[in-house]
């Protein structure tokens, strides 16, 4: 053997199984494989330590939950808000986002008969302004609503703290001043302007008035100044009649305003957002029966008298005799509806119809109706006057001391003889009681106690009492107009039915109107009642010229030459209505013409005259002669042909 050590064999080292062999048992009841033990890691070089965060799913769970919460939220206010209280945020929108404003109406004019232009209305605006636009959030400044107001007071012509003080008011509209001429507006407007240009220039001016606005409108006018202004009244600061035909018919002349609604932001109108409109309707013109030259000569010739006179007051009224129209009714003094700061408030007033007054002698006419309609006397009957008069617990006379009188009826009426009239009316019945029952009853057929049918503001019925509440000297003063009141259109219609054969017809005001679509309607015909026969009424008017005509008569001065002129005077005892007492006297004058065919009536009473004579003759027949006489001319009545009949006024004993 040899001292070498054998070489040594080597052993073949297991192979190792496949990653899958190495899961997989060998067989069955083979034992798993034992993993085999990591390898040693090498040594990591030194740097930053590494922070692994947590699981972010926890923070993603708790976002989500809140928005969903957040989605919840909102959808049940957008529930509550577009459903359940949908209505009410509408309203409230709607109400900020949209203003509206009235359209007003044009008023109707009123004209005379011939289509005169009485009253009429001009373009005209209302300044209005939105105190939104004023405040310190708008404007940046504290004084915005003073600094307008110091800009807009001397153009209004207002007071620039009272200005400034509607500027601060709450809302999105307050007026400022209403129906300005266009002129103001054009004003304003210019200023308004000019401050919009300087601001856009210049950053640290503010325009102040971007927040006043003007709304169209019409302002009433009356061309003639005062000129029937007792008819016509006025239109107030709002827009409605305030006395007159304008009160009596202004549902008719104010027609019916309209309406419009826009969408405004910053107190501008959105073009584009749309709005409604509803259209105003024009008021209807009336046509008055008034005929504005006769109307103007009976204002001219009153006024003229009530300044000799320096008298309260006085009024004139002429009527068309055939169909009662009013041609004029002037009173004196006056006031200009157009301009009624400068007016009187006791002359506010259509004192022909409001004031109740004793008519005087001029009554007289009624009680010798009632005498010849009842057959108890005729105008030739002899009547004896005597100085005194002795009847119940009073001594009556005659407006002068005179000896016994022999007198006709006729006689009686032409010297306006108040005893002479009392011992007349005193036939008309057995008794005083019953002649006073029987004077009644004509007095009411005249219309005395009664309104006259215009149905006009303010207008008086006078006083009538009953026949069996008469006092004792009441009995006997009421047949020659004391005791008994009445205004001047009864006491023009009381002379009109004469004139008209007996025929009373009710005085009417207004010819008719015409609406907007250029239809005119008539008035209603006014309604007539026979009083007396046509037979006394042409006996009445003869007795009527002896007043005029003759010598004996008391109305010399209302003579008119080339026309027969049927008239009567009247002085009564004045009751002054501050004190209740008698003071002073109403002077008055009526009649007709032409006598022997009427057309024309003209009435004239003046009160209270302190300056030269007061006797109703002397101081109305003036003014009744110059308005007859252009009445007259003016309608083209030509002069009467025959001399009067005329009557005896005395007989010899």
């Amino acid at each position: 053997m040899s001292d070498r050590e054998p070489p040594r064999r080597r052993v073949p080292r297991p192979t190792r199984p496949a990653p899958d062999a190495r899961r997989r048992p060998a067989g069955p009841g083979a034992r798993p494989a034992r993993r085999p033990a990591p390898r040693p890691q090498a040594a990591r070089p030194p740097g930053p330590r590494i922070i692994r965060l947590g699981s972010p799913r926890p923070r993603l769970r708790m976002v989500g939950l809140g928005l969903t919460l957040v989605l919840i939220a909102f959808a049940v206010r957008l529930l509550q808000v577009q459903a359940v209280e949908a209505g009410t945020y509408a309203a409230k929108a709607q109400q900020n986002r949209y203003v509206g404003y009235t359209l007003a109406a044009e008023r109707g004019q009123i004209t005379d008969r011939s289509g005169v232009a009485l009253a009429t209305s001009l373009d005209a605006y209302d300044i209005t302004a939105d105190p939104t636009l004023f405040s310190r959030k708008q404007l940046k400044i504290d004084d915005g609503p003073e600094q307008a107001a110091a800009l807009l007071a001397p153009i209004l012509g207002q007071d620039q703290a009272e200005l400034a003080a509607k500027l601060r008011t709450k809302g999105q509209y307050v007026k400022l001043a209403g129906r300005q001429t266009p002129q103001v507006w054009k004003q304003i407007k210019d200023l308004k302007s000019a401050l919009a240009t300087k601001a856009d220039d210049d950053r640290t001016t503010v325009n102040v008035l971007a927040g006043v606005f003007a709304v169209a409108t019409s302002k009433r006018v009356y061309p003639n100044s005062d000129l029937a202004a007792g008819i016509l009244g006025w239109v107030n600061a709002d827009g409605k009649g305030g006395g007159g035909v304008e009160q009596k018919l202004n549902t008719l002349l104010s027609g019916k305003d309209g309406k419009i609604r826009y969408a405004q932001s910053g107190g501008r109108q959105v073009p584009t957002a749309g709005s409604t409109e509803t259209p105003a309707v024009p008021g209807s013109d009336v046509e008055l029966t008034i005929d504005r030259d006769i109307q103007w000569a009976a204002q001219d010739a009153i006024t003229e008298q009530v300044r000799k006179s320096k008298a309260d007051r006085g009024y004139v009224i002429v009527q068309d005799t055939q169909t009662g129209e009013i041609l004029a009714m002037a009173n004196s003094p006056g006031f200009d509806p157009g301009d009624l700061s400068q007016a009187d408030p006791g002359t506010l007033h259509n004192w022909a119809l409001e004031d109740a007054y004793e008519p005087g002698s001029t009554a007289k006419v009624m009680s010798m109706a009632a005498v010849l309609e009842e057959k108890v006397a005729t105008p030739q009957t002899h009547v004896v006057v005597p100085n005194r008069l002795h009847r119940g617990d009073r001594l009556f006379k005659d407006d002068i001391d005179h000896e016994t009188w022999y007198l006709t009826l006729n006689g009686v009426l032409a010297k306006s003889s108040n005893i002479g009239t009392i011992l007349a009316t005193g036939q008309l019945g057995k008794t005083q009681a019953q002649a006073n029952q029987v004077l009644y009853s004509y007095l009411r057929k005249f219309g005395l106690g009664s309104y006259s049918g215009l149905d006009f503001p303010g207008e008086t019925k006078g006083i009538l009492a009953a026949p069996q509440d008469w006092s004792t000297s009441q009995q006997y003063t009421i047949p020659f107009g004391q005791g008994v009141s009445l205004n001047a259109m009864q006491a023009a219609s009381v002379y009109s039915t004469i004139a008209n054969g007996g025929v009373r017809v009710e005085p009417t005001l207004v010819r008719g109107t015409q609406g907007p679509d250029g239809r005119f309607t008539p008035a209603a015909k006014p309604e007539k009642s026979r009083v007396i026969s046509e037979k006394t009424a042409k006996t009445l008017a003869r007795m009527l010229e002896s007043v005029v005509d003759d010598r004996e008569g008391t109305g010399s001065k209302a003579r008119i030459p080339g026309y027969r002129v049927a008239g009567k005077t009247g002085t009564a005892n004045r009751v002054d209505p501050a004190t209740g007492k008698y003071h002073g006297y109403t002077s008055s004058f009526a009649g007709f013409a032409p006598a022997d065919k009427p057309r024309v009536t003209v009435y004239c009473a003046i009160q209270n005259a302190t300056e030269g004579s007061y006797f109703g003759g002397q101081i109305c027949g003036p003014v009744y002669k110059q308005v007859m006489e252009f009445a007259l001319k003016t309608l083209q009545v030509p002069p009467t042909g025959a001399k009067p009949a005329s009557l005896p006024v005395t007989f010899k004993p």
